[in-house]
């Protein structure tokens, strides 16, 4: 198009990236990110495991939390962003939306699979003497552990978008989102685009390297286990 100002072209782009990538001051934005993201994610996954175990031994607290859940599954991002902005200082607005948005598809998934455990197996295990921590190791977590992981690698995916659009909305100092607000603000849009991309690349990075420490981990679980 030869207009930057509307669409920056890939090579302009990638000057701006490394640009960035020059200073040091990017470095700890992308890490000030990330720090908060991930502490909201891998708290939902600690959260909607918990909520998970509590809805399978109680019918009582698996209604108590379906309410609650189904109202975060249903509200649009943006709702809460808004509202967490009253409630919370803007530092802590992206680890509170990345806990939000995860929660209900941890624990949701994470139920699902214990529900669907095999009952004859659950038989077996107490036939042979298993107590509660036997049948949770040896057969509640072998069930559940596939929807566990599903729900993990989509949850990562969701924290990291839901996350920097918190960024961009409250307008948190020393964020990826705010860098992305400033661009827009101040037209500069190969700055926007170069940012854009650095998004990408982060939450591709940090898909493949949990699924590398899943693997790695699901390897030398198996092999405790002498599967």
């Amino acid at each position: 198009m030869n207009k930057p100002l509307l669409v920056a072209s890939p090579g302009e782009t990638l000057r701006e990236l490394l640009s960035l990538a020059g200073d040091p001051a990017f470095y700890q934005t992308v890490l000030r990110s990330l720090a908060s993201i991930l502490g909201g994610f891998f708290s939902a996954v600690a959260a909607g495991c918990l909520v998970a175990c509590l809805s399978l031994k109680s019918t009582f607290l698996r209604a108590f939390f379906a309410v609650p859940l189904g109202i975060v599954k249903a509200t649009p991002v943006a709702s809460f962003i808004i509202l967490a902005l009253v409630w919370l200082k803007s530092s802590h607005l992206s680890l509170f939306i990345s806990f939000l948005m995860v929660l209900p598809l941890v624990a949701g998934n994470v139920y699902q699979g214990l529900v669907e455990t095999d009952g004859k197996l659950l038989e077996m295990g107490r036939t042979f003497g298993f107590g509660q921590v036997g049948l949770w190791r040896h057969i509640y977590l072998p069930s559940a552990m596939p929807y566990f992981l599903a729900a993990c690698k989509t949850g990562l995916g969701m924290a990291w978008k839901a996350g920097v659009a918190a960024e961009v909305l409250g307008m948190v100092s020393g964020t990826i989102g705010r860098q992305l607000y400033d661009a827009k603000i101040y037209l500069e849009t190969p700055k926007l685009f170069a940012w854009t991309a650095v998004v990408i690349l982060l939450s591709v990075g940090m898909e493949r390297l949990f699924s590398w420490l899943v693997e790695r981990l699901g390897s030398h679980w198996r092999k405790r286990e002498g599967r």
